[in-house]
């Protein structure tokens, strides 16, 4: 996939946020609302190309931004971007990330999110388990989330391959 694909896509991902942002709310649909999370993701463990990496091999960290639509009491819509700083070599990236999200009993949530990576041959998608701890009294929450991202890449040699990899985000959402 080219950079200029990327770049595409992540237009479309926009503009179907501003379409969703547009949407006019239904009488009776209070639960609709925007909102958003911040936080800290830690790449734990991948696996690609027949090698296994550890944070402990090489360290990298993103700070995961979103914009949440919640479309009803169970779905929202989630367009994050995720900037990823790598320590050696030293390498910054960023993820385009849209996706959907559905609650789940217990202040767990699941959903699943493309992935496209800008300006790298690299794309995919990450699924999510989400469990949130709201703040009595206040409009946001803290959350814990595992990710399992799973990437197409381009090797440079030629030819592709695919990496499995598991995450921790920790943030929260407003």
């Amino acid at each position: 996939m080219t950079s200029a694909s990327i770049v595409r896509l992540a237009n479309i991902g926009c503009l179907i946020l501003v379409v969703l942002l547009g949407l006019p709310l239904r009488a009776g649909a209070q639960d609709r609302r925007l909102g958003g999370h911040f936080g800290a993701v830690f790449p734990l463990v991948e696996r690609a190309g027949g090698q296994t990496t550890t944070i402990g091999d090489d360290f990298k960290i993103g700070f995961p931004t979103g914009i949440t639509v919640k479309l009803d009491s169970a779905w929202a819509f989630d367009l994050e971007l995720v900037p990823v700083i790598q320590n050696d070599p030293l390498f910054t990236s960023l993820t385009v990330h849209p996706g959907i999200i559905h609650s789940l009993p217990n202040a767990f949530a699941a959903g699943v999110r493309m992935a496209f990576d800008v300006n790298q041959p690299s794309w995919g998608f990450t699924p999510l388990l989400n469990r949130a701890f709201p703040v009595p009294g206040h409009q946001y929450a803290y959350f814990l989330e595992g990710v399992v991202p799973i990437r197409f890449q381009a090797k440079p040699s030629g030819g592709n391959r695919t990496s499995v990899g598991f995450a921790v985000h920790i943030g929260v959402g407003f």
